[in-house]
């Protein structure tokens, strides 16, 4: 059977994903308390673009259907969008570079590291405003950064190590860090509220300013793991023959290794504890389109983003007018999953 050439690929793959992502944001902004149709919410849309917006759709809608569209719900759907994005490529890009399938910021310890540093910012009180939303994510991304370069010291030996004992590193030191964060917790009763809500998770109270802060991270972090796809591809090897290859195996592992906690900070600061989605949408989008990270990267980040939306219109709905937290619906959704690869895993190594 003749391989079909991966610009002819992704020339399918990426539009439809897109597609879909649009078809559930749409379906998503629909859902709630004040249902409107899917054809309001796509002529809301066109009429928002800039200049030829009001050209193209004169408005039939009230101003607080305007106003609960576009204020509310359409960042909202943006943000839990961007995020699983995020999530999904950096989990791809730790499961590359490990050459492990159970990689993903949440097991590596990178998101309880993100987590401990906003949630210091906070306790501290620093957290609201323009200048909360800054420090947010330069707090996540600084704690997050440090526990990957932790867990790197802690499991590399002659600079070198077995990801196994990478993954050991990260779910021991991830669990220190939890304790940290859980005594902090104790001692900060009047915010305790709040950051149980949002280490679990929510999209709630997302707002534009939200996904403008989001987007640099995104943007960034895509554009350093998309730049070294070829890398990663070589990487999969193993570090010796990457070496052998002509990579910079050790100036190519930093940038990845930033680039991954880059984005994976950005969206653990603006939207919590969001667990499993790099580790379960990577590897099913490996396991539908093959290992080949011209394809896989984009191909996760805009599944990711069809996950986290559908995740959140789920968590808002199931049970309204009560909100479940987000990370809630994709725990119940990843934890089994990680036992089935964790399973998988072990027995393809007894073979």
């Amino acid at each position: 059977m003749m391989k079909v050439p991966w610009s002819r690929r992704l020339g399918v793959i990426l539009p439809a994903l897109g597609f879909l992502l649009l078809v559930s944001g749409i379906i998503s902004i629909t859902i709630g308390a004040v249902g409107v149709s899917p054809w309001t919410v796509f002529s809301l849309l066109i009429y928002k673009v800039p200049v030829i917006g009001n050209q193209l759709v004169t408005p039939w809608w009230s101003e607080t259907i305007e106003t609960i569209i576009w204020n509310l719900r359409v960042p909202r759907t943006l943000l839990a969008a961007f995020t699983g994005m995020s999530l999904a490529v950096a989990g791809a890009a730790f499961q590359g570079l490990l050459r492990n399938p159970l990689a993903e910021p949440y097991t590596v310890g990178v998101s309880s590291g993100a987590a401990l540093g906003a949630a210091l910012v906070i306790i501290l009180g620093l957290g609201s405003g323009f200048f909360g939303l800054l420090l947010l994510p330069i707090a996540a991304f600084t704690g997050a950064f440090a526990t990957i370069l932790g867990v790197y010291r802690i499991a590399a030996l002659n600079g070198r190590f077995d990801t196994e004992t990478l993954i050991l590193a990260g779910v021991a030191l991830s669990s220190f860090l939890t304790a940290i964060l859980s005594f902090l917790m104790t001692l900060a009763q009047d915010s305790l509220k709040q950051l149980i809500y949002w280490l679990m998770g929510s999209f709630a109270t997302g707002g534009w300013d939200h996904v403008l802060a989001i987007l640099p991270y995104l943007i960034i972090g895509f554009t350093l793991i998309w730049m070294n796809y070829r890398e990663l591809n070589i990487l999969t090897l193993g570090e010796e023959s990457a070496g052998q290859l002509g990579i910079n195996v050790e100036r190519t592992k930093l940038i990845l290794l930033f680039s991954a906690t880059l984005m994976a900070g950005g969206a653990v600061a603006l939207a919590g504890t969001v667990g499993f989605v790099g580790l379960v949408v990577p590897h099913v989008v490996r396991l539908l389109l093959g290992p080949d990270h011209r394809v896989l990267i984009p191909a996760a980040a805009l599944t990711g983003g069809i996950f986290l939306v559908v995740a959140d219109t789920v968590a808002r709905t199931v049970m309204a007018p009560v909100e479940l937290p987000v990370g809630v619906i994709t725990a119940f959704l990843g934890a089994p999953f990680f036992a089935y690869l964790l399973r998988k895993h072990r027995r393809s190594r007894r073979i």
